[in-house]
């Protein structure tokens, strides 16, 4: 199968090793970065420079059958455009919500299939959250908790950067979707504070943007409450309500973004936590199951992986195999809840999650 994958930074550089090594694809990698590129070309995959515009790629789309799009937020409705007139397959990582709402109605009619939301968060957790459902009677609440965190904190914020800055933004600045005494209701970033403990660890979760995916639309009309929230450890929603409220950097995101870029070291060494809690009513009695993983950043030969390298990576890998294996439809918009949990799991990239470390206590 032949594949457009466009961007080379931390994330695309880790999906394009995943499928070009299994032989089973041929991969194209787009970047304006020529020296992003000149790494994997040494790695036998093919590159291509992009121009001023992403535009500019479309002549090379015609003879791909998938786009993978691992770009900043911002860009997705663009790629997706692109893809439509191309008549690629599409697949992307975008946590935000109006670029997912709009991919929605360019995938009307479509003969390809446009399927966004395949990383972490959106993604994975929306996978388990509603595999988890549907053992459930009735549901009373589901509630689905992740972080990627530093293992090793250091700062007031105790954070690193681990993944991409826009969309750390973006998250913290976008209302929140949820369903609460089943209506759909939208909250402010920030809020909704809470505190609980795995494994011994305290952590904190708040609302961001995002994270549900196209959830609340599927399970609204089945569940009574459903929310999503970002996990930290404890003390970082302070200061960041701190920095764009009351310093107002909330209507000045660039600065922000400048700020973080150039005082907030980046690390390899992260982990990322899933904690997912459905309650409800199954054969007449009230119970809750809870399914918690942790996955731990790894060194794979020469190549330092972190834990959001590997399973945002693992996400966007599994959709686009399991669609070329034929388990997901072939055409339309699909929805994260398209794929099966087991098939995920069992797939020999989402088997990344299956590596991961269960945690056995939870309070």
């Amino acid at each position: 199968m032949k594949v457009a994958l466009l961007g080379a930074g931390h994330i695309g550089q880790r999906i394009a090793r995943l499928l070009h090594g299994t032989g089973d694809y041929e991969v194209t990698v787009f970047d304006q970065n020529p020296d992003a590129l000149a790494v994997l070309a040494a790695e036998g995959m093919g590159t291509q420079v992009v121009g001023a515009s992403l535009e500019s790629i479309a002549p090379a789309l015609r003879d791909r059958q998938v786009m993978v799009n691992a770009l900043p937020y911002h860009l997705a409705i663009t790629a997706a455009r692109m893809a439509r007139e191309a008549s690629c397959h599409y697949f992307d990582l975008t946590e935000d919500v109006a670029a997912t709402k709009e991919i929605k109605n360019i995938a009307a009619g479509a003969k390809t299939a446009f399927m966004p939301q395949c990383g972490l968060a959106p993604g994975f957790i929306g996978i388990v959250a509603h595999h988890m459902a549907q053992s459930f009677e009735t549901l009373h609440e589901v509630k689905m908790r992740v972080g990627a965190l530093p293992e090793f904190p250091t700062n007031a914020l105790k954070y690193n950067l681990t993944w991409s800055v826009d969309g750390l933004i973006n998250e913290y600045c976008h209302p929140c979707e949820a369903i609460r005494d089943s209506k759909v209701i939208e909250g402010l970033p920030l809020e909704g504070l809470e505190h609980f403990s795995l494994d011994g660890i305290e952590y904190e979760a708040f609302n961001t943007s995002g994270g549900l995916g196209t959830l609340c639309e599927t399970l609204q009309g089945r569940v009574r409450d459903l929310d999503y929230k970002t996990v930290r450890y404890p003390g970082h929603r302070d200061l960041m309500q701190f920095l764009l409220r009351d310093l107002q950097l909330h209507s000045d995101q660039d600065q922000l973004k400048r700020i973080m870029r150039r005082s907030m070291p980046a690390t390899m060494q992260d982990v990322v936590l899933v904690f997912v809690t459905v309650s409800g009513i199954r054969n007449g009695a009230l119970l809750q199951e809870v399914f918690a993983r942790k996955i731990f950043a790894e060194r794979e030969g020469k190549h330092a992986l972190s834990a959001i390298q590997i399973t945002t990576a693992a996400g966007i890998c599994a959709a686009v195999d399991l669609f070329r294996s034929g388990k997901l439809p072939q055409s339309g918009f699909l929805a994260q809840e398209s794929v099966r949990l087991p098939d995920f799991l069992a797939n020999r990239f989402g088997s990344a999650y299956e590596r991961s470390r269960q945690i056995a206590s939870i309070c």
